[in-house]
């Protein structure tokens, strides 16, 4: 199945738009992670621990947008996009991710 970024596909006819199609991941981020990022945030440097789990979710997230469209038919999924964000809560943290996408089914 294609999942591209793009509204169009290059040498290809779209034939019918399917819909909206959306994915959401919310994950703990544990303390230990907290703690060695809070020096990496101090030093600088890349924090390959939370870039590790950000890959994973985006995985996570194209795999639901592949079944969903699956489901209904489609067999290509443009417009996607992935946000991140992070949100805190009484010393606790969440990494959250949302994609979305159009699944349509093309020639």
């Amino acid at each position: 199945m294609i999942i591209t970024t793009t509204h169009t596909l290059q040498d290809r006819t779209i034939i019918e738009y399917k819909g909206i199609i959306s994915a959401k991941n919310v994950r703990g981020i544990n303390v230990i992670r907290d703690f060695l990022t809070s020096f990496r945030d101090f030093f600088g440097g890349r924090s390959g621990s939370y870039q590790d789990v950000m890959s994973a979710m985006e995985q996570e997230l194209l795999s639901e947008l592949q079944q969903q469209a699956s489901v209904m038919g489609a067999n290509a999924v443009i417009g996607v996009t992935i946000d991140f964000d992070n949100v805190g809560s009484k010393g606790k943290s969440l990494l959250m991710a949302y994609a979305k996408g159009t699944a349509i089914v093309t020639e």
